[in-house]
């Protein structure tokens, strides 16, 4: 019943395709699991897609790249990958894509940064000793040659933990719970993106 009524709920007030995401959370080939976690983001997309503030600097934007994470990867591998996407999106994304040559979009100059991309640079670093290193956040990316994304990396862990630290203080066992998940997605996004970084962000010899 529970189910019914949430889906409901979410039919109801995304029935107008306004945003990117939303296509997503109205298809019926996105599973009700899908949905829940791409939700939130056709909500902020109601935000950033309204707002000069909060442009993005990739193509596509942080927001269409976790959801469709969530799409084609599921839901724990798709909020994985889109949370290393966010770590990534800081101040030293145009320094490390011109670093290894990257690609830009024509028509405005964003990123271009597929989930699985076409063409990468291929490295002499071991992506095992990334992924163990990586087992210390922020090692593995400073391993990989990408010092400021093990920086930002930690620092949203930090945060997070801090925020789950606080709601047990205060007993409220529901963000306790978000807090706690998203430390644990934020943590496994840190082994791999370092993983991801020696793969496919290497600077061209």
């Amino acid at each position: 019943m529970k189910k019914i009524l949430v889906l409901t709920f979410i039919t109801f007030i995304s029935a107008e395709s306004q945003y990117p995401a939303d296509t997503l959370l109205k298809s019926n080939n996105t599973t009700f699991m899908q949905k829940i976690f791409i939700y939130p983001i056709t909500q902020w997309q109601r935000i950033s897609y309204n707002s000069n503030a909060f442009n993005c600097q990739f193509y596509p934007s942080c927001s269409n790249y976790c959801s469709l994470a969530i799409k084609e990867e599921g839901v724990i591998t798709g909020s994985i990958i889109g949370m290393d996407r966010i770590t990534r999106c800081n101040p030293s994304a145009l320094f490390y894509n011109q670093k290894i040559d990257g690609a830009y979009k024509d028509s405005d100059g964003r990123i271009i940064d597929n989930i699985k991309p076409l063409l990468y640079q291929k490295s002499n670093k071991s992506e095992l000793a990334a992924i163990t290193l990586s087992l210390i956040p922020g090692i593995g990316k400073i391993y990989a040659g990408r010092a400021y994304d093990g920086f930002y990396g930690v620092f949203n862990l930090f945060m997070s933990l801090q925020g789950y630290f606080f709601a047990v203080k205060n007993k409220n066992k529901f963000i306790a719970n978000a807090f706690g998940l998203s430390s644990l997605f934020l943590y496994a996004s840190e082994i791999y993106g370092s993983w991801r970084a020696v793969k496919y962000y290497q600077p061209k010899k």
